[in-house]
């Protein structure tokens, strides 16, 4: 893993640009006030196709960071900045002209976000080796984001991921609602109630479908980007409880 820049912020914390291979990732880590001894790891994701740059990631990860984390996105392949094939934007202009004109769309859906699942997963799990090979970091693991299907893949084949925070998508490959009947560990779901591009049952099936029971939803009125900022408060909660020494009693 090569550090290529490194910014620290008001608030203390510590942003770094790496590269592991042709992998471009960043990490936060809290200032130096903060704690004490090594840091729990948050994998943490946007939507697919977002780059790790966007302004509602970078202000999650500062905040999550600030109270105690070590924090780490990348751009894997066909997300972000990174370069696309033309089958994967062939894919995505496809899937949008379906979901403008109101056609079916499940099988354009999984022509696109099914390959993007199996060519990212390894690339975050590179990335969690050398990041927990960094002196500070520990595990356990946690994964916070919008891409629930990546979430669902990395926690299903990854034991170090203890507890998971998904923003509720209704599409999702068959691939990952199987393999999230197998997940166990403990789950915080944020649904926006009219998010209209991502149908409401088929998140509240998702997340009937997971298989543990320590498993919470949240539902709030609005759209797909207006999730209250206070779901950030509480899920640093729900991240404390699951990968800080002693979080249960907190």
């Amino acid at each position: 893993m090569q550090i290529t820049s490194e910014q620290r912020h008001d608030d203390g914390v510590l942003e770094r640009a790496f590269t592991l291979g042709e992998t471009p990732g960043t990490l936060w880590t809290p200032g130096e006030n903060v704690g004490s001894g090594p840091l729990p790891l948050v994998l943490m994701s946007h939507n697919n196709g977002l780059p790790m740059a966007d302004p509602r990631l970078t202000a999650r990860a500062r905040y999550t960071a600030a109270r105690g984390y070590a924090v780490a996105t990348i751009d894997a392949a066909d997300c972000g900045d990174r370069p696309r094939t033309a089958a994967h934007e062939r894919a995505r202009a496809d899937l949008r002209r379906a979901m403008e004109a109101g056609e079916p769309v499940d099988e354009l859906f999984e022509s696109l976000v099914g390959p993007m699942v199996e060519n990212a997963v390894p690339e975050w799990l590179a990335v969690l080796d050398a990041l927990l090979a960094l002196p500070g970091i520990h595990g356990p693991v946690g994964y916070s984001g919008g891409w629930a299907a990546l979430g669902i893949r990395l926690a299903a084949v990854e034991p170090r991921i203890v507890a998971a925070g998904f923003f509720a998508g209704g599409y999702v490959p068959r691939a990952q609602r199987e393999e999230a009947r197998r997940l166990t560990i403990p789950l915080l779901f944020l649904l926006q109630w009219d998010d209209t591009g991502n149908p409401r049952q088929r998140a509240l099936d998702l997340f009937d479908s997971f298989g543990g029971e320590q498993k919470t939803l949240h539902a709030n009125v609005g759209g797909h980007t207006g999730t209250p900022w206070f779901e950030l408060e509480d899920g640093c909660r729900f991240l404390d409880r699951h990968l800080k020494e002693g979080g249960a009693a907190a």
